[in-house]
């Protein structure tokens, strides 16, 4: 099992997590700022809290080692504490990736094509399990294999 440590608690402004999408589109900027790099995807999660029995749903917009990019119709306050469960193709079967996160900071979000309203959230993650983070790593390993060459054609 691996943890993370926790840094200072800090909610970003909308100016500040305005600068997380400009580092993340800035494809000119070859230099990643960032302590893990960040992986594209589109991927169903799950996620509840110890308080709750109740599930949310959402989807992984990107990833990394060390936490996800989410959208979700729910309202999760920053700090909170949340298990996921994410659910991804490998090979020919589904497989299932299960870590206790936590909010960074979270934004409003609509999506003009589809009307859809709801919030984007910054998690970084607290606790995976061995077997999760090499389920981890095999996902963005082939996410990050399928980015190249998509983009050499």
């Amino acid at each position: 099992m691996t943890r993370f440590r926790r840094h200072g608690r800090q909610e970003l402004s909308d100016r500040e997590s305005e600068g997380f999408e400009a580092i993340l589109d800035d494809s000119t900027n070859n230099e990643e700022r960032r302590r893990y790099p960040r992986v594209l995807v589109d991927l169903p999660l799950d996620y509840w809290d110890k308080d709750e029995s109740c599930l949310h749903g959402g989807i992984v917009v990107n990833a990394s080692e060390g936490g996800f990019l989410i959208e979700s119709l729910s309202d999760i306050p920053v700090g909170k504490g949340i298990n996921i469960s994410v659910l991804f193709r490998k090979e020919y079967e589904l497989a299932n990736l299960k870590v206790i996160a936590e909010t960074v900071w979270k934004k409003s979000y609509f999506k003009r094509n589809s009307y859809w309203y709801g919030y984007q959230y910054g998690l970084r993650f607290i606790q995976i399990l061995e077997e999760d983070r090499w389920k981890l790593e095999l996902l963005l390993r082939t996410r990050f294999d399928m980015e190249e060459i998509s983009g050499n054609l």
